[in-house]
């Protein structure tokens, strides 16, 4: 089939064609969350973001197999083989079992993935299920001469390979340079700075959970390695496109490349698609900094998680995101406004096929094109203002959500008590929180809580957070 979709490949700097192994099918792998904790929106952004780039693929006709790992074992504190086991560390703070943090954390990750329209993929496998097929990953490298045994752990030898920094040797030398900044715990059994563990036995940690038999003795695998094994066991030996956050592609990326490649003996993924950063004011948002927000928090604060769906998508994967409530506002109003336009439409009438013809190729071109779902929103709204039918245009935007999956057509998505206020409203609550912002910047304390008094008694309340002014009708 015809060739379409094109994205900037992380591996060759470039928007390259996305030209699949076997022609009219994909095989996608995301590498899916450690589940220790709640996911956070930023992570969520790389998700809805792979999930769009899934859709495309399958609304231009591919037959799509995605893949994504469960990370419920090895993954440290630190992406360089030091720390604390997340997932002991979550079984810790919550004193339950890893198996029983695991299981309520990937509930939760899919329950938010339910909330956001993201699909689930087609294979979901934990880390835990594969310890034969990492065990005959690490035999095979040890025997190819890319891995070797010390103090009792097994580590991959990257002095071995031609090119050990496969995406960007600048970008990733000084990564590696900030991570052993941080690397308290220097690993003394590594040949080299780069080289990573494979098989952890006792001599790191005594009391870890979760545990198996080896024949390096009794131990666990790294976090690297269940990305390379879980893809081959269900995409074969080799993937189309390979998914992740841009913190993904130093050191895990590089690190499933050396692994994947030493051990198959050729090249393992062409097309690499990674996701840039959600910030807030303070910086990036982490687990680790304590600056994160889940779904369940958009919620509290009254947005349905579609609104940031379609935050997420207003802006290209590729650029950092900076999120604040205020801004979810305006971006609540846009949608409320969106959903009522469409599903205000009269959909009895015949559908103009020239006219969805152009527009669908309009949508096709934009989504197409490095995901651009600015442009394809943008379609959305050109279509809406265009001179055809409502017929045609219900089937466009319909036909358009099969991507966007924004619940457009669905008038039960603006069903919530902040849905209901009307523009004229809205505009005079947005109006009065700036005219008490600008109040508060005066020191004008009375002044601004005159405001705050004058808002609570048309039944609006608002609060201050951290991350800006949220209002809601009481």
């Amino acid at each position: 089939m015809e060739n379409k979709v094109r994205f900037y490949n992380t591996l060759t700097k470039n928007i390259d064609t996305v030209i699949p192994v076997e022609d009219g099918k994909i095989g996608m792998y995301t590498c899916g969350p450690t589940v220790y904790h709640f996911a956070h929106i930023g992570n969520l952004r790389s998700y809805i973001m792979e999930d769009v780039l899934e859709k495309t693929f399958r609304y231009v006709g591919y037959d799509v197999k995605r893949v994504m790992n469960i990370t419920d074992v090895g993954h440290l504190s630190s992406d360089a083989d030091t720390g604390e086991d997340k997932m002991v560390k979550g079984a810790k703070r919550e004193h339950k079992t890893v198996l029983e943090i695991a299981k309520h954390y990937t509930d939760a990750f899919f329950s938010d993935c339910t909330k956001l329209n993201i699909k689930r993929p087609d294979v979901v496998e934990p880390a835990t299920n594969c310890i034969p097929e990492f065990i005959n990953m690490v035999e095979t490298l040890i025997e190819k001469g890319y891995a070797y045994k010390a103090g009792g752990n097994v580590y991959f030898d990257t002095s071995k390979l031609k090119d050990y920094y496969a995406f960007s040797s600048a970008v990733e030398k000084e990564a590696l340079q900030e991570a052993v900044r941080d690397d308290v715990e220097t690993d003394l059994n590594k040949k080299n700075k780069t080289d990573f563990v494979l098989w952890f036995t006792k001599s790191k940690f005594e009391d870890q959970a979760l545990k198996w038999e080896s024949p390096w003795g009794v131990g666990y695998p790294g976090w690297h390695i269940e990305c390379s094994c879980i893809s081959m066991k269900h995409l074969g030996e080799h993937i189309d496109v390979h998914c992740g956050g841009v913190d993904n592609i130093f050191p895990h990326h590089t690190n499933e490349i050396a692994q994947s490649e030493s051990f198959l003996g050729h090249q393992w993924c062409k097309h690499w698609f990674h996701v840039n950063h959600l910030n807030d004011k303070t910086g990036k948002m982490s687990k680790s900094k304590g600056n994160f927000l889940t779904v369940n928090t958009l919620e509290e604060h009254g947005f349905n998680p579609l609104v940031y769906r379609m935050f997420c998508l207003q802006s290209h994967y590729r650029k950092p995101l900076e999120f604040s409530f205020e801004i979810l506002e305006n971006i609540k109003a846009a949608y409320v406004k969106l959903v009522k336009k469409v599903t205000s439409l009269d959909q009895n009438g015949e559908i103009d096929q020239k006219v969805f013809k152009d527009y669908k190729a309009k949508f096709e071109d934009a989504i197409c094109n490095d995901l651009n779902t600015s442009m394809a929103l943008t379609v959305v709204y050109d279509l809406l203002k265009a001179d055809t039918n409502d017929a045609t245009k219900y089937a466009l935007v319909k036909d358009f959500d099969r991507v966007l999956s924004l619940d457009l057509t669905n008038p039960d998505a603006i069903k919530d008590n902040k849905a209901e206020v009307d523009s004229e409203l809205e505009q005079y609550i947005l109006a009065k929180i700036e005219e008490r912002k600008a109040a508060k910047k005066e020191k004008d304390f009375a002044k601004a809580d005159a405001i705050r008094d004058e808002l609570l008694a048309k039944g609006v309340k608002i609060k201050d957070t951290r991350e800006g002014v949220v209002w809601e009708i009481v």
